[in-house]
């Protein structure tokens, strides 16, 4: 069975709508006493509500309302709606927790949202940035400052998440989902929205 077979499984895998609930998790199991308990377990059912279970539920609505095709694959004029949900919700999630959020889950979630504001005006300028590269690139960059800010050895972890970059770049080309400039620009929205807050307010 040849490896490119494989390739789809990261776009399903890391697929954007599971990626704030990836960060979070990272965060809480790896980042040493962070918050308390019920700190950890309300945040952790918010952030599943929030960017998980409540997008999906409007996935399947926008889908049978005959707005949305497909999990992965959206035309332009399909990824206008769940983009801008999307971008609604994170802000819900950042305005909502402002004074109980840690500064390390507030730019996380912040730069989430700016990154969704990014896709979403070049939806408007009808140009699709892949939200995949968006995604991952974001949870990458956040892995790396954690790594930096915490001073935790997280070289193979950091290392593995650029291979991981790759593998999801490589699923979209595979798919025919994107050009390699669509790419480009969504992993650049990825880094940049993260790295601008963390080194705009330290």
């Amino acid at each position: 069975m040849k490896i490119k077979q494989f390739l789809p499984f990261f776009s399903y895998f890391f697929h954007p709508i599971f990626i704030s609930l990836y960060g979070t998790l990272f965060y809480f199991f790896i980042v040493p006493n962070v918050t308390s308990q019920n700190i950890v377990y309300l945040t952790l059912i918010q952030v599943s509500i929030l960017t998980l279970l409540l997008p999906l539920a409007l996935y399947f609505l926008l889908v049978s309302l005959g707005q949305v095709s497909s999990f992965t694959e959206a035309n332009i004029k399909e990824r206008r709606t769940p983009i801008f949900i999307q971008a609604v919700l994170l802000f819900a999630l950042v305005y909502l927790n402002k004074f109980t959020f840690n500064k390390d889950l507030f730019y996380f979630f912040s730069g989430g949202f700016i990154a969704a504001v990014l896709a979403f005006i070049s939806v408007l300028f009808k140009y699709k940035s892949s939200l995949h590269m968006i995604g991952i690139s974001s949870l990458t960059t956040f892995v790396y400052i954690m790594a930096l800010q915490h001073e935790l050895p997280f070289i193979n972890i950091v290392a593995f998440g650029f291979v991981c970059v790759g593998l999801v770049a490589s699923s979209r080309l595979y798919m025919k989902s994107h050009t390699v400039n669509e790419l480009i620009i969504g992993s650049l929205i990825g880094f940049v929205s993260q790295f601008v807050l963390w080194y705009s307010f330290l």
